[in-house]
């Protein structure tokens, strides 16, 4: 019995790195879906920290699954870029659909995100700032040819900075959600958090895309006073285990 459930497990993770290897040009920086359950799950989790109804999360999420606009973009620009060879043209945003329905809820003024890469999480974050009608995002990189997806309708909300983000971060004005995707290392962690802190808004959420391997935005909600939460990602189509989001935001109670 033991056998069968070990087999049955690798088969299946087998099949998915073969289909994998076939169908993705990716070579870093994976992009996939999630489950339906999990999106279930990441809905519930986005409606605990925003303190917003589970059913209005929902229709963030279906809203963002559906925006044919923003999947056409990423086909359209990922196919004109140099790293066409390297990066696939499907939408698949994986844990970011959170972070669209978050910044939906939220209506921040402003969104910083360190971490640009290709630019896939600014587009979404900037989707999601149209759609409110109102804020911009800062997204941050040491790589002058990072972003290459932010252009167009969705470049009028996203200003791109090239540096090191634990300095940048001290020149971009206030800040009402703030997100951590670049060097993952628990040192550079905590500097951006340390770096961000003065600019934060008293209710800005704080994410950090390395949650599920560090503990640097746990140690620092306990630091600061705030709760922590953790999303767990569950890939559905894609051999990688996932990460998820962990997020620092104001205790609702006394």
């Amino acid at each position: 019995m033991r056998l069968v459930q070990v087999s049955q497990f690798n088969y299946r993770n087998l099949r998915l790195s073969v289909r994998w290897l076939l169908r993705s040009r990716e070579s870093t920086n994976y992009t996939y879906n999630l489950t339906p359950l999990n999106h279930e799950h990441l809905a519930w989790f986005i409606s605990s920290v925003s303190g917003r109804p589970v059913t209005e999360i929902r229709g963030y999420i279906e809203e963002i699954k559906t925006d044919t606009e923003l999947h056409e973009h990423i086909r359209r620009a990922t196919e004109r870029s140099a790293r066409r060879g390297i990066a696939d043209t499907e939408f698949r945003p994986g844990r970011r659909i959170g972070w669209y329905a978050l910044a939906r809820a939220l209506r921040p003024h402003h969104v910083v995100e360190t971490g640009t890469d290709k630019g896939l999480g600014a587009c979404i974050l900037a989707a999601a700032m149209l759609r409110n009608g109102v804020g911009r995002v800062t997204t941050i990189d040491v790589n002058p040819d990072s972003g290459y997806l932010v252009s167009g309708s969705y470049a009028s909300a996203v200003d791109h900075l090239i540096g090191d983000s634990a300095n940048l971060l001290g020149q971009v004005g206030p800040v009402g959600m703030f997100i951590h995707d670049s060097l993952h290392t628990y040192e550079h962690e905590m500097a951006e958090f340390r770096a961000v802190a003065p600019h934060l808004s008293p209710d800005g959420p704080v994410l950090s895309d390395h949650a599920r391997w560090s503990g640097a935005l746990s140690d620092w909600a306990q630091s600061t006073g705030r709760q922590f939460l953790f999303f767990c990602e569950e890939p559905s189509d894609i051999w990688h285990p996932g990460n998820g989001i962990g997020v620092a935001f104001p205790a609702r109670h006394a």
